[in-house]
């Protein structure tokens, strides 16, 4: 039995796995660049953030109608469940879909029917969360917060992603302000490959709740004191890392001095299908080549809970927190 934990960094779109896109595409009429799974599998060997971001809105024309979000969404929580996920904050990237002729609702209410079922067929929570691209103009994502009007039921929070250098957190500052005056939570991938700088911009332009990646952090002593001091949550990736070149090797990763340093620290997959391991494989990975203590897994996965957008639920908080507390350690898969 895995350790349980939740899932605060993964990128819907980011499980599309290749078989899938190949089941989608034939069902859709797409003609994917790539004879078969295992082509499409060498595909998967990234030299950095955006040769993997070109790959990865390449492969979304597959996905066209609520059936699809609603199949790569169930691939996904199926996935996680076995791998010990008991909650996830599950973030998308409509603009993209947007941009494609998909409207908004067919990916909510897609989304939705297989988050919606998520406890009852496989014994996870959801929330989700509208993800802005950064890349885009900040006009477009306010059009994008706008058009999820209709849907806010169902979206807990916002935040940005796609590539990080070039596009600091204060592009954003209108589209979050009028996302706070909503109501929703605040997320933003901040100081994976751009400077400490950006996590500080994200924490007092943006108003974050929560730093996605944030790996950065550690070149600057005064920010580290600060989140420290804040509790402010990380989302790390560490497989991720790795692929993406953001640390050389596994072994390279300063999640151990993070958390030595009093960050509130989490393990994530972000995008797994393409990064080579889902919640789980990350525990594993970092419990086997860091070394981590049993002590060490079980603060990672305390600290997951207590960093979800759970406030609504306080009960259930606990519920998960008890389950990590009472959780044995064995030689099986973290």
């Amino acid at each position: 039995m895995p350790l349980p934990k939740a899932e605060l960094h993964l990128h819907i779109e980011g499980t599309l796995e290749p078989e899938l896109a190949f089941e989608l595409a034939a069902r859709n009429g797409v003609t994917l660049p790539y004879a078969d799974t295992e082509e499409l599998r060498k595909a998967y060997d990234f030299e950095d953030l955006q040769s993997f971001l070109n790959l990865y809105y390449e492969l979304m024309a597959v996905l066209r109608t609520e059936q699809d979000f609603a199949d790569l969404a169930d691939a996904y929580l199926a996935r996680a469940a076995a791998q010990g996920v008991r909650h996830a904050e599950i973030f998308f990237d409509p603009q993209a879909h947007l941009a494609r002729g998909v409207p908004m609702g067919t990916v909510v209410e897609g989304l939705w029917r297989a988050l919606g079922a998520a406890e009852e067929n496989h014994g996870v929570s959801t929330r989700l969360i509208l993800c802005f691209l950064r890349d885009e103009s900040a006009e477009s994502a306010l059009a994008t917060l706008e058009a999820a009007r209709p849907y806010l039921d169902r979206i807990t929070g916002v935040g940005l992603d796609s590539a990080e250098v070039g596009h600091p957190p204060v592009k954003f500052r209108e589209v979050y302000e009028a996302a706070a005056a909503l109501g929703l939570r605040r997320v933003a991938h901040a100081g994976e490959e751009g400077p400490p700088e950006y996590i500080t911009e994200a924490l007092d332009v943006l108003g974050v709740e929560r730093v996605d990646h944030g790996l950065r952090c550690v070149e600057d002593p005064a920010l580290v004191e600060r989140l420290v001091r804040d509790r402010v949550p990380l989302t790390l990736c560490p497989l991720s890392n790795v692929r993406l070149r953001t640390v050389d090797t596994l072994a390279d990763h300063p999640l151990p001095a993070m958390l030595d340093a009093g960050l509130l620290c989490t393990v994530n997959s972000d995008d797994p299908a393409y990064f080579g391991g889902y919640a789980g494989d990350n525990f594993t990975a970092v419990r086997r080549t860091l070394g981590l203590t049993e002590d060490r897994l079980r603060e990672l996965a305390r600290n997951s809970f207590l960093a979800s957008f759970l406030e609504d639920d306080e009960e259930r908080r606990a519920r998960y927190i008890a389950e990590v507390e009472a959780y044995e350690f064995g030689d099986a898969v973290s």
